[in-house]
Parts: C-alpha cells; structure tokens; sequence
C-alpha cells in the first residue's frame, strides 16, 4: 500500500501542516505528539520516536537506539518550536538531516543551503531577465536613425503637444555616401542603354553617340592630306625665273 504522504516527499519546502486542535495545549512536552501525528508529511513512521511510541518507552531510550529519530531543539512557548530529524548512530554521535519550525502551530520544513541559495540565483536572475525584457519592449531602430528608446510616458507627452508640421530630414553622410556606392555598383554591372544629354530632350541610345563622337578613319586621312607644308622662317620664295627676267 502507498503512503498517503508519497506526493509531498519529492519537495516538502513548498508545503505546510497545521492541526488546530492542538495549537491550545502546545508546550514542550506535548510537541513531540503533535509533530508525530499520522497526517504530518514530514513525520517518517519508521523512525525511533515510533517505536518507543508503540512500547510506550520514554524518550530517552532513544541514546539507546541507532536510526532515525526526531528530538525537540529549540523552545520558544507558545509561539516557536524547532524540531530535528538525525540519523543516530551512537549515544553520543548523531548527524543532523532536517530542521523543522512550528510557528503558531504550523510546520515547516527549514531549507538547507543549497536550497536558499539556488533560490535567490533563480528570484535574481529572474528579476533581471525580465527587466531585460521590458527595456528590450522600448527599444526601436530604423536604418535612417538607428538605436533610440521609445518609452510609454514619451507617448502620452506627445499626444498632449500641439502637432507641428513635419520638416522632411536632410539625409546624412552615412546615408548619402552609402547611396552612390550602390548607385556606383549597380552602373557598372547593369550600363545605361539610354542618356538623355539636356533635360526635355528625347533619349538617344549610348550607341549612336559613341558612333558620332567617333569620326571615320577615310575622313581623318583626308584632313592629313590637305593640310599645307608651312615653310620655314628662314627662307624666303622665289617666283618663277621668266618673271624675274621681266622686272629686271
């Protein structure tokens, strides 16, 4: 048959136990009973305390014994009781497993160390996760601006200022250098096919114009060919040699 009690044993520092019919008649001597109740989860039947129980023996037969077994540590009348579970294993030697408080008649477990400290890791880091989530929920970016932080009251500020005209931006360094690099980039692997050389005027393909500022070869031959020989500063013409015969 399974223990009643099994559900609470896999974490018993989240759970608490009362029995108001004993809280009025709590003392020192009376604790011990209380705590060893059968509804108690935190109570083990098979510790020492039951079997002195069972043969109604006193409790300081417990020295006597070797296992499991609960003593009362602390006393505060009515309010505080501490009671430890240990292992005993000798009259004199015993190693402690759990402490237990009764505060106004409730029982609780009493974390160990690595409990409370693996509880204040998770509440820490919890706490600023979330903060991380909440300031990450303001954080906003446009690739014109960039980072900035758009907070709710921010919001309610601006809705209660008159609205002014918008002024378009003027575009940054950034952006404008960015621009014609891609412009740059995008000209040399897709050339035009068509300029338009003065505004209003009609397209013309690329082509016809590399062809009429290119002359022909017949016609740059033919300018070579008619070009006079210029003679030289030191030479002076001379006419024919008849009509110096006749001025003479």
């Amino acid at each position: 048959m399974e223990s009643p009690h099994k559900e609470y044993t896999d974490n018993l520092l989240g759970i608490s136990w009362v029995d108001s019919a004993w809280i009025p008649i709590l003392n020192n001597v009376t604790v011990l009973d209380y705590f060893s109740e059968r509804s108690n989860p935190f109570y083990d039947r098979t510790c020492n305390n039951e079997v002195v129980k069972m043969q109604r023996l006193t409790l300081d037969h417990l020295n006597q014994m070797t296992g499991v077994e609960y003593i009362l540590l602390h006393a505060q009348e009515p309010i505080l009781f501490i009671i430890r579970k240990q292992q005993r294993q000798s009259p004199t030697q015993a190693i402690p497993l759990a402490d237990y408080y009764i505060i106004a008649g409730v029982i609780y477990q009493a974390p160990d160390l690595g409990s409370v400290i693996n509880s204040r890791l998770l509440t820490a880091v919890h706490g600023i996760q979330s903060a991380f989530d909440e300031a990450m929920s303001y954080c906003r970016y446009h690739p014109s601006k960039g980072y900035w932080w758009h907070f709710k009251d921010q919001e309610e500020r601006d809705k209660t200022k008159p609205k002014a005209k918008k002024k378009e931006e003027a575009s940054s360094f950034f952006q404008r250098q960015r621009v014609d690099a891609l412009l740059l980039e995008l000209r040399q692997k897709f050339p035009p096919k068509v300029v338009q050389q003065k505004p209003g005027e009609k397209p013309v393909p690329v082509e016809q114009i590399k062809k009429e500022q290119e002359p022909p070869a017949e016609v740059v031959v033919k300018q070579e060919e008619k070009e006079p020989v210029k003679p030289s500063q030191g030479t002076t013409p001379k006419g024919p040699p008849e009509k110096r015969m006749r001025l003479q």
